[in-house]
C-alpha cells in the first residue's frame, strides 16, 4: 500500500511524491547530496523503519531513506526533475540605532541617541551629585541639632527645617542652573494651609520646589527613607510614607495628610503620581483634591518647565545644561473635588502648552 505524501500548500512548488515502504535496500546507494545532513526543508521516511521515494511521473531510480538518519532538501530533488530552484536570499543589513526611552516623545530635544549624552552632561552629574552629598553631610549635623526643639515648638510646620531644605537645594541648584520664578504673589502666606500640586518631570522637581521657601510636607515611597542621610532628612521634616500598591497605606497617607492641613500645616501632592516618562501631562489622581475639598483649603497649582530637559526620567546619571522655570498659579477654591482636579490640570496644561 502507498503512502502519499505532498509539500505543503504554501511551498511555491507543489511537487507530489510518494513514499513507498521497503523492507531492505543498500545504503551505500545513496548519494553524498541525498545522504548528506543539511538545515533545508527535508522529508522523512513514514512510520517504516526506511521508505523508497519515487517521482509521482517516473518510477526509476527510487533511493532509500533510512529514518532519522538522513535527510533530503527539496531543492535536490527539483533539480533533478528539472524544476526551477529558489534558495532564500539573506536579508541585507542595515544600520541599528540604539535610542533612550525617551525617543520619539513629547518633551522637546528628548530624542537621544546614546552617542549624544555627552562627556560634560556626564560631568555635571557627577558635581551635581557630590555637591548635593557634601551639603547634605554638613547640614544633617544642623537638622539633628534642632530637631528636639522643632518637636517642641513646632511640630507640624517644621519651618525650621525647611529652612535648612531650603539651603540645601539652593546649594546643590545654584552652580549647574537657574530658576526663574513668575507669579510668586499666587503663593499664600507661609502661616496659611494649602494643598500644593505640580506636574513631575524629573527628580529635580523636589530640589526646585524646595527653594520656594515653604514648609509643605511631600509624600514619599517608603523605600527612600532606609537610605543614610536623605532618609533621616525626610524623617525630620514629616515627609509623609506611603506603599504605592497598598490600599491600605494610601488611605493613612489621605488620612494623615487631612490632619496635618487641620493644624495648620501644608501638604505637596504630584496628582499624576510618578514622573512623565515623554513630558506630556498624565491624567491626575483626585486624592490630592478630594483632601482639599473636605478639610476646605484651597489647591494651589504649580508648573514646573525645564527639569524634565536638564534631567530626563531614565537618565538620572546626567545633567544637561539648561535653565527652570517655576509658575504659580492662582489659588483654587471649591468643595467638588472633581471640579478642583479640572481646574487645576488645565491652569497647569495650558502654561506648559504656551510655554512648549
Amino acid at each position: 500500500m502507498e503512502v502519499v505524501a505532498s509539500l505543503s500548500r504554501s511551498h511555491p512548488f507543489h511537487c507530489p511524491l510518494r513514499l513507498r515502504p521497503k523492507r531492505s535496500c543498500n545504503i551505500s546507494q545513496l548519494s553524498l547530496s541525498q545522504s548528506r545532513a543539511c538545515k533545508e526543508p527535508f522529508v522523512r521516511c513514514s512510520t517504516c523503519k526506511q521508505g523508497v521515494l519515487w517521482n509521482s511521473s517516473t518510477l526509476n531510480g527510487a533511493s532509500c531513506i533510512p529514518r532519522k538518519h538522513v535527510c533530503v532538501p527539496w531543492y535536490n530533488y527539483l533539480q533533478e526533475f528539472n524544476q526551477p530552484v529558489v534558495r532564500k536570499q539573506a536579508k541585507a543589513s542595515r544600520p541599528v540605532a540604539v535610542r533612550s526611552e525617551l525617543a520619539g516623545t513629547g518633551i522637546p530635544d528628548s530624542t537621544h541617541m546614546l552617542s549624544d549624552i555627552t562627556f560634560g552632561s556626564r560631568v555635571r552629574g557627577i558635581g551635581f551629585y557630590a555637591v548635593t552629598a557634601i551639603a547634605a553631610i554638613l547640614l544633617i549635623v544642623l537638622m539633628i541639632a534642632q530637631h528636639p526643639f522643632v518637636l517642641l515648638f513646632d511640630q507640624y510646620r517644621r519651618r525650621a527645617q525647611f529652612s535648612v531644605a531650603k539651603i540645601w537645594a539652593s546649594l546643590t541648584i545654584a552652580p549647574f542652573f537657574k530658576i526663574e520664578y513668575e507669579r510668586l504673589e499666587n503663593l499664600p502666606p507661609p502661616d496659611v494651609p494649602a494643598v500644593y500640586v505640580s506636574n513631575h518631570q524629573s527628580f529635580l522637581d523636589i530640589y526646585t520646589l524646595l527653594t520656594l521657601g515653604r514648609s509643605f510636607k511631600f509624600i514619599s515611597k517608603t523605600g527612600i527613607f532606609l537610605f543614610p542621610i536623605i532618609g533621616w532628612a525626610m524623617y525630620m521634616l514629616g515627609v509623609i510614607p506611603l506603599k504605592r500598591m497598598d490600599s491600605r497605606s494610601q488611605m493613612e497617607c489621605l488620612k494623615r495628610c487631612m490632619d496635618l492641613l487641620k493644624k495648620g500645616a501644608s501638604v505637596f501632592f504630584f496628582p499624576e503620581g510618578t514622573r512623565s516618562k515623554d513630558g506630556k501631562l498624565c491624567a491626575f489622581k483626585r486624592g490630592a483634591f478630594s483632601v482639599a475639598a473636605k478639610v476646605g483649603v484651597p489647591v494651589v497649582p504649580i508648573t514646573l518647565i525645564g527639569t524634565g530637559k536638564i534631567m530626563p526620567t531614565g537618565l538620572e546619571g546626567i545633567l544637561n545644561p539648561g535653565s527652570v522655570k517655576v509658575i504659580i498659579h492662582k489659588p483654587i477654591e471649591g468643595s467638588d473635588a472633581a471640579v478642583l482636579c479640572n481646574e487645576a490640570r488645565n491652569a497647569i496644561a495650558e502654561a506648559l502648552q504656551h510655554q512648549g
